[in-house]
């Protein structure tokens, strides 16, 4: 049986299409009998995932730190508040351009950094970067890629696209250096910086199936480095042979360089200003202090996150900091938000709380688990029509904070 999803073309269409069309789309091949091929329920997304996926994957995309209390947490915090619909309000549908760093997006939502992604499907980060140019939503690739730099952004094409960049120690200058240049080169407009991975969190499901992805004899994870002309001549002048001819030496030696299992420190931000023109953004910012520090830095903007819960256990929701973050330095900072999105109205409520982009993690890769490309723009969609018209239904006319705002929402665990 086939369906909207599998009758999409490869190339976008002529006219650009307001995200709730998709619902209509669906409503009309009913008519014909063609019902969807993956559900649009956000929640089922995971438990479709986990049918296609082996053990080791599942654990690796679903698992979190410790007892998973950052990860409930960060659910938890969008039920606290309500939106409170307008009515009577004339206007078309919602307006979803939102502006960063000077340029206009037409989505507030981008894909965020996910690593290894061939271990969800194979063609891996190649189906996400093609899906994310073809609904014009921005795409973050991660430094742990199972593709290259330079591959991913031919399958971006024409597409919005960053780097998010696992941050080596300043022993390894000269292989930041590379990355941020090759990254400037294939047309990667921003620079990520994850500060909260310096070392892998403590992740039971991973634990439990003794599975580290980035230090097998592969280029899962670590296709980036493999790639990379510094670490292959600093790899083969250290070892006499090239990378090719041990493999898992290699990838562990790569995960060392990335995740080093020490931080840096906030002064040696100069040396990423030196090298890299274009915006910065610090992702994992939890605090005022460190938000504030950010800007003292002369970085461009910050992602209000907590990896999702991965990381560290027991931590405080992102959604909780980030009114009082926004209050401190939304008028110098762009802040973006993540951790714990699922659903339109969580990319509503994390706008009118002060982001001007919400990233989206978990949902798309198990788009791509369930259905490949197609999957992943299955969930794209979804999650912009159900923006669209949660926006649409309670009255706001655009993501703009001047319609976009906390008095739309009210706390409801008062």
């Amino acid at each position: 049986m086939t369906s909207p999803q599998d009758n999409q073309s490869d190339n976008k269409p002529t006219a650009k299409l307001t995200p709730f069309t998709y619902e209509n789309d669906v409503y009309q091949a009913g008519r014909k009998g063609q019902k969807p091929s993956i559900t649009f329920n956000c929640f089922e997304w995971e438990t479709l995932a986990k049918g296609r996926l082996s053990a080791d994957s599942y654990g690796y995309v679903w698992g979190s730190a410790g007892t998973r209390e950052t990860d409930d947490n960060n659910k938890k915090a969008f039920k606290k508040w309500g939106i409170v619909p307008s009515r009577m309000v004339k206007s078309d549908f919602p307006d979803l351009k939102t502006k960063l760093f000077g340029e206009t997006y037409d989505y507030p939502i981008a894909m965020a950094p996910v690593g290894v992604q061939r271990i969800f499907h194979p063609d891996g980060e190649t189906a996400s970067a093609k899906a994310a140019e073809k609904e014009d939503v921005t795409y973050i690739l991660s430094t742990a890629s199972a593709t290259n730099i330079e591959d991913v952004a031919k399958a971006n094409g024409d597409g919005s696209r960053w780097y998010q960049l696992y941050w080596p120690t300043n022993e390894n200058n000269d292989i930041t250096v590379s990355l941020l240049s090759r990254a400037k080169a294939a047309g990667y407009k921003v620079l990520v910086v994850t500060l909260d991975t310096y070392i892998l969190g403590w992740r039971p499901s991973d634990l439990n199936n003794a599975y580290n992805p980035f230090i097998r004899p592969d280029d899962i994870g670590v296709a980036i480095g493999f790639s990379d002309p510094v670490y292959r001549r600093k790899f083969e002048k250290e070892h006499g042979k090239p990378i090719e001819e041990d493999l898992e030496t290699a990838a562990t030696e790569w995960a060392h360089t990335v995740f080093p299992g020490v931080s840096h420190g906030w002064e040696d931000l100069k040396f990423l200003q030196e090298h890299w023109d274009g915006p910065i953004v610090l992702k994992g910012i939890q605090t005022v202090a460190d938000a504030k520090k950010a800007v003292e830095c002369g970085v461009q903007g910050i992602v209000v996150s907590n990896h999702g819960g991965r990381q560290q256990d027991g931590g405080i929701a992102s959604l909780d900091v980030l009114p009082e973050i926004v209050d401190a330095v939304g008028d110098d900072l762009e802040i973006i938000f993540d951790s714990g999105v699922r659903c339109g109205a969580d990319i509503l409520r994390a706008l009118a709380l002060g982001a001007k982009m919400v990233l989206i993690g978990r949902p798309y890769i198990y788009g791509l688990a369930i259905q490949g490309e197609a999957g992943v723009r299955h969930v794209l969609k979804s999650l912009l029509g159900d923006l669209n018209l949660t926006l649409h239904l309670s009255g706001i006319k655009s993501v703009s904070p001047e319609h976009l705002n906390r008095s739309v929402l009210r706390r409801t665990d008062n």
